[in-house]
């Protein structure tokens, strides 16, 4: 790494470890390299390797939400509200008896995941199989999830109130943190996953 993106990789480690998603490790048998990725705003992403991790996993074929069905079922609601929860694989506990596999070093030492990363191979299928099982009440009647995107749709504004309330409810059972830069509340419309979502 240069000076710029051993700085970048720096920055991000002190983050995760502030936030509790990451820990220092020791002796693990697993270790993966970590590459920097400029994002268009200028500022640089950090993605761990996990190639060599991912080989060794056996595949989760857990399915994704249609999308054409999710925007399809939007339809006939007066109020839609739409959220993405925050760094949500880091919402996800691993093992403990499996964190040490997630091992990526940089410059200043050896770190490994307590919280599920980004670019696992089955992250994407765990993420969904929580999302749907804690939201399961609610998907298909007033809610509809994709991966971390989520909709609270209600028929009227009558019932808008309520649909919103037992959402939050389920969300602050589980400690299911929202991203702030990313939620709207009450509209009638709006982009979603490229598409402009509506009561039509």
């Amino acid at each position: 790494m240069n000076l710029e993106t051993a700085a970048a990789a720096n920055a991000e480690v002190q983050k995760l470890l502030e936030a509790g998603f990451i820990q220092e490790c020791q002796y693990p048998k697993w270790i993966s390299n970590v590459a920097l990725v400029k994002k268009p705003n200028g500022t640089w992403r950090m993605c761990v390797d996990f190639i060599d991790l991912n080989k060794a996993c056996p595949k989760d074929s857990y399915l994704l939400s249609k999308i054409d069905k999710l925007v399809d079922a939007t339809a006939g609601h007066a109020l839609l509200s739409f959220m993405d929860d925050f760094s949500g694989y880091h919402q996800v506990p691993l093992c403990p008896e499996d964190q040490e596999k997630t091992a990526f070093i940089i410059y200043r030492g050896l770190y490994c995941y307590k919280m599920m990363p980004f670019g696992l191979k089955n992250a994407g299928a765990t993420h969904k199989h929580l999302v749907n099982k804690l939201l399961e009440p609610f998907i298909g009647k007033t809610m509809e999830v994709y991966v971390n995107d989520m909709i609270v749709k209600s028929k009227t504004d009558a019932d808008y109130g309520y649909d919103l309330r037992k959402t939050f409810d389920i969300l602050r059972a589980f400690s299911m943190e929202l991203n702030s830069k990313k939620y709207v509340f009450g509209v009638r419309s709006c982009r979603f996953l490229d598409f402009i979502i509506s009561s039509r």
